[in-house]
């Protein structure tokens, strides 16, 4: 049996769900590691004592982002689908989601930390979304990143391909804490501020503040995935700048 990509246990008096990528360095969402994911959130879906859930890593990044290979065209829809399934399930999620980040969160790992609803960063990490520089455009980050930083911000990372550091991401409100140890930051705030409330007081007041999001976000995921399926992938470049990060060369782009 393959070691699993996901730790997964239950801690404070069973108020906490602990999530850990545990496929390091890298950290990669491929396949695996999305049907991990999906499956842990499907099977504490009715655990009414949880107030919170604590994503973090082993490794010195978070995620490098998705399976390049998995964008390929034959690949692509199944790998859409499938983290879009586990976006939606994310904010959904009846309980807050804290997510601790070092290092490099980048791309599908960025989209994945934005689908929860507090990031805590230390001062290394750096926040990006690459995909231009391939060529192909970032489904999901198009949809999370303008209600949470604004849309002319979203717009210079989704366009630039650049990465900006733990200070700027938090000045952005991309990140809501700087620390040292992110994983101790955000159990400080679990049990300061959630550890104590009513699990079903906080899944009404998740409802209450984040249901006319996801009714834009589930229409919004919809619209990309078929702008990126049936428009951008039956483009030249896309499929070239795909190839040539796999092949390790520089893409000779054809604008077209």
């Amino acid at each position: 049996m393959p070691e699993t990509p996901l730790k997964v246990w239950i801690e404070r008096e069973g108020a906490l769900l602990r999530l850990r990528l545990a496929r390091p360095k890298a950290n990669i969402l491929d396949a695996a590691m999305i049907a991990a994911l999906d499956r842990a959130f499907a099977e504490h879906a009715g655990n009414s004592a949880l107030r919170g859930v604590l994503i973090d890593h082993e490794g010195p990044h978070f995620s490098f982002g998705a399976s390049v290979e998995e964008h390929m065209p034959e690949q692509c829809a199944a790998m859409l689908k499938s983290l879009h399934a586990l976006v939606l399930r994310m904010l959904e999620w009846p309980v807050p989601i804290l997510v601790a980040a070092r290092g490099q969160c980048l791309g599908g790992g960025l989209e994945f930390a934005c689908a929860g609803n507090f990031i805590f960063a230390a001062a290394d990490a750096q926040f990006g979304q690459p995909e231009m520089k391939l060529a192909v455009f970032a489904p999901a980050a198009s949809c999370l990143l303008p209600p949470r930083i604004g849309q002319s911000r979203a717009e210079d990372l989704l366009f630039s391909g650049r990465s900006i550091d733990a200070r700027m991401a938090l000045a952005w409100g991309l990140v809501n804490e700087l620390a040292e140890d992110p994983v101790a930051a955000a159990l400080a705030y679990f049990d300061a501020h959630l550890a104590g409330k009513s699990a079903s007081s906080l899944g009404y007041a998740l409802r209450a503040a984040r249901a006319p999001l996801i009714e834009q976000l589930r229409r919004r995921l919809l619209e990309v995935e078929a702008l990126y399926l049936d428009g951008l992938m039956k483009t030249r470049d896309a499929v070239e700048g795909l190839q040539a990060f796999l092949d390790k060369r520089t893409p000779k782009w054809e604008h077209k």
